[in-house]
């Protein structure tokens, strides 16, 4: 069961009620909206992403601070752990207040063993993640993908190890397939370890693939999901449009990723413009309370370079779409249904004489 508690920010002229969902099966609280660090520093390829300045990240963590959120999340990798350095500086004394996440599995640098998930690589990018953060611990530590040369069980062993030496609090993983993360709940069942919490997973309403066996899977084992790119890059921001017109600055532009199917997302986009222009937000703020209201969703990850952005992404978690909304939304971002869904359907017990329909499972 999803649990929520609120918090009250004011402003001069506005109020935002910050919701807190559970982490999993633990005991902590982090808010809907997590902010990701990504921007921050711009070094090498993530300059395509954002490349602010120790001034311009205080701000906005400053800001989400004073918002409510208590939820950030960065990686060693994101400009070769200058943008771990700038989040630990961000946060200054208001450390202890929040739940901090950071990723390993990204090369750091030249050798053949400064990649991975060999117990080697992660313990000694812990350190250099606790020495850039300026914390004595991670609550969240997360694998940033799947290493095929490492056996999953050392990964969870030399994990383990991190949380019972107190440098980590829990543990969770990203961008692995379902039955990768099946295989790890399993392996650290089977030998005692530490397992992961959460999966951090792209999700968008342009981007359901998630849906297909992850989104089932989390909720049969009580994980949380953790939304990455939930504006799809910035396809989903309102600043795109069908003849080709854009924001010069968006991070598409230079930076086309993830990958989105442009004319299903420009049908989406279209959904969206109505219920946002009836009531006075923005079409990036519906898409994000499109994922708020997925059941399976604990907290959504946002990215920011402006204030103004910030801003924009906060005023999602007073949205409520009505059901008329939500069911037009989800019809014109519904995946084709695959086998074996199809075939779950052929072997559902119906009352004699009843007929099936198969137009949903085929396109147009």
């Amino acid at each position: 069961m999803r649990c929520i508690a609120d918090r009250r920010w004011s402003a001069a002229e506005d109020t935002i009620i910050m919701k807190y969902r559970r982490l999993a099966n633990t005991g902590i609280y982090v808010s809907e909206l997590c902010l990701g660090a990504m921007t921050f520093g711009g070094y090498g390829p993530f300059q395509a992403i954002g490349a602010l300045g120790q001034t311009e990240a205080d701000a906005l963590v400053h800001r989400a601070l004073d918002a409510g959120i208590n939820f950030f999340d960065t990686a060693n990798v994101y400009s070769a752990g200058r943008s771990e350095e700038m989040l630990g500086a961000a946060l200054g004394t208001r450390r202890r207040d929040v739940i901090v996440a950071t990723k390993v599995r990204g090369r750091m640098g030249d050798g053949p063993n400064e990649i991975g998930l060999s117990r080697v690589h992660v313990m000694q990018q812990c350190e250099a993640s606790l020495r850039r953060l300026g914390t004595d611990y991670i609550d969240l530590y997360q694998i940033h993908g799947p290493d095929p040369y490492t056996d999953i069980r050392e990964t969870l062993e030399a994990l383990n190890d991190l949380v019972r030496a107190g440098k980590v609090r829990y543990i969770g993983c990203s961008n692995l397939t379902a039955w990768q993360l099946m295989k790890a709940l399993g392996v650290s069942r089977q030998h005692g370890l530490a397992e992961f919490v959460s999966t951090q997973s792209y999700y968008s309403v342009a981007g359901r693939e998630l849906e297909r066996e992850m989104v089932p899977l989390v909720k049969d084992q009580g994980l949380a999901l953790l939304p990455w790119s939930p504006l799809a890059g910035g396809l989903l921001s309102g600043k795109f449009t069908r003849d080709g017109g854009t924001d010069p600055e968006a991070r598409r532009v230079s930076f086309d990723f993830p990958p989105v199917d442009r004319a299903r997302g420009f049908d989406i986009i279209d959904a969206m413009r109505g219920p946002a222009g009836a009531h006075g937000v923005t079409v990036a703020q519906v898409a994000l309370a499109w994922l708020l209201h997925q059941p399976a969703v604990t907290s959504v990850i946002i990215g920011a370079k402006r204030l103004d952005q910030l801003n924009d992404n906060l005023g999602s978690v007073e949205l409520t779409l009505v059901p008329d909304v939500l069911d037009r939304l989800n019809a014109v971002s519904a995946l084709p249904v695959e086998y074996p869904a199809w075939m779950e359907v052929l072997q559902t017990d119906r009352e004699p004489g009843t007929s099936r329909d198969w137009s949903r499972f085929t396109r147009e």
